[in-house]
């Protein structure tokens, strides 16, 4: 009856282990998820933050330090999700979109900050229209370029924090779906290249006042 016993324990060892495992990797995969929405919260966050003392209360000076700790977030997204990693957590599509989520940032949120800031200063504080990009000829293509080059340059961080990931996991690990987030990263530099390349090869000419007729 003893050993009866020890066997029944022995049987449920492996049992309570894999379950406590994968208690840890759930419990680490809302850490991650938890943490980007956290992100992205924050970054507008602080924009709005930021806003409010340069323009309300007259402290541009501390509105850029507060701006400034924009990439702070990023910091901590990548830490975290490189601990993650390295606690035996298997990679997938929320360590992929944190890489994503970290290009874009990286890229982009400079851009961002300038647009969103210009728009309220206008629209709620007196400051100039924004300046808009140009429509027509080689001007409408530089733009088409510099947007493109920022999206690009989103995808290479993007493209190198997951590649960064599936050397540290190694080709036995579970690498799939940060390959997917690769192919994803070249498509999306494709799209933007190609629509740049579109106004290179066929500039946007305004209309003349005869053709309009």
């Amino acid at each position: 009856m003893q050993s009866g016993f020890i066997a029944a324990d022995d049987a449920c060892g492996p049992i309570d282990g894999e379950a406590w495992d994968q208690g840890q990797s759930e419990r680490g995969n809302i850490v991650v998820v938890a943490l980007i929405i956290a992100c992205e919260v924050g970054f507008w966050v602080l924009l709005g933050i930021g806003i409010l003392l340069r323009y309300v209360a007259k402290m541009p000076k501390a509105s850029t330090v507060v701006l400034l700790c924009e990439p702070v977030l990023e910091v901590v997204l990548f830490v975290t999700t490189v601990i993650d990693l390295r606690n035996g957590a298997e990679p997938d599509w929320k360590h992929g979109l944190a890489a994503v989520y970290i290009g874009y940032s990286a890229a982009l949120g400079h851009s961002t900050i300038k647009w969103v800031d210009a728009r309220v200063a206008h629209r709620f504080f007196g400051g100039p229209p924004p300046v808009k990009p140009a429509k027509y000829g080689a001007a409408r293509t530089l733009h088409e370029w510099k947007t493109a080059g920022r999206w690009v340059l989103a995808a290479v961080i993007a493209i190198a924090l997951l590649q960064g990931g599936i050397w540290y996991v190694g080709d036995d690990g579970e690498i799939g779906s940060l390959r997917d987030w690769q192919r994803n990263m070249l498509f999306l530099m494709g799209i933007n290249v190609a629509i740049a390349l579109s106004y290179t090869l066929f500039p946007k000419r305004e209309r003349s006042a005869s053709s309009a007729r």
